[in-house]
C-alpha cells in the first residue's frame, strides 16, 4: 500500500447529495486511534519519527505519520507501524491497534475495514529516555 494524499477523495452519493471523505482524513482517524492504545510509544519507523520529532518541535504534528490507507469505494485498508512501549505484550498491543483501528474506521469514517496490518518497528525503553550524561563511569 502506498501513503494517500489529502487529494484523494472518495464519495457516497445519496438521496440528497454527495458526502466526500478524503483519504488524508482517513489517515488521521485511523493515526488517532492507533496512538490512543496502551502500550502504543509512538508510530512510524525511524525516519518518520525524526521528521515528526520536527513537526512537534514546530507545534505542526501529523497525525497520520505511520499510517498508510488504501480507499475504495466502500473500504479501507490500513497498514499501521508503531513503536512500543516496553516491555508490553507486542501480540496483544498489535490486536488491540488493530481492533482500535477498524472502529474508528468504521464509525468515524463509516466504511469497511478490510484489513489493518500492524508492523512493530521498533521498543521504546524508558531509560533511553534518562540523560545517564551525569552518571560518568569516571572520574
Amino acid at each position: 500500500m502506498s501513503n494517500t494524499t489529502d487529494t484523494a477523495n472518495h464519495a457516497a452519493t445519496t438521496s440528497t447529495g454527495k458526502n466526500v471523505i478524503a483519504d488524508g482524513v482517513v489517515q488521521k482517524v485511523a493515526g488517532i486511534a492507533a496512538r490512543e492504545v496502551p502500550g502504543v510509544h509512538d508510530l512510524g519507523g525511524g525516519a518518520a519519527r525524526a521528521i515528526g520529532a520536527i513537526r512537534n518541535a514546530i507545534n505542526a504534528q501529523d497525525r497520520g505519520q505511520g499510517v498508510s490507507v488504501e480507499v475504495g469505494e466502500k473500504q479501507v485498508a490500513a497498514d499501521i507501524v508503531i513503536v512500543a512501549e516496553y516491555p508490553v505484550d507486542l501480540q496483544r498491543v498489535a490486536d488491540d491497534v488493530r481492533r482500535s483501528v477498524t472502529d474508528a474506521i468504521s464509525n468515524v469514517v463509516g466504511m469497511d475495514v478490510t484489513e489493518v496490518n500492524v508492523t512493530v518497528s521498533d521498543v521504546h525503553i524508558p531509560s533511553d529516555d534518562d540523560n545517564d550524561a551525569d552518571e560518568s563511569r569516571v572520574q
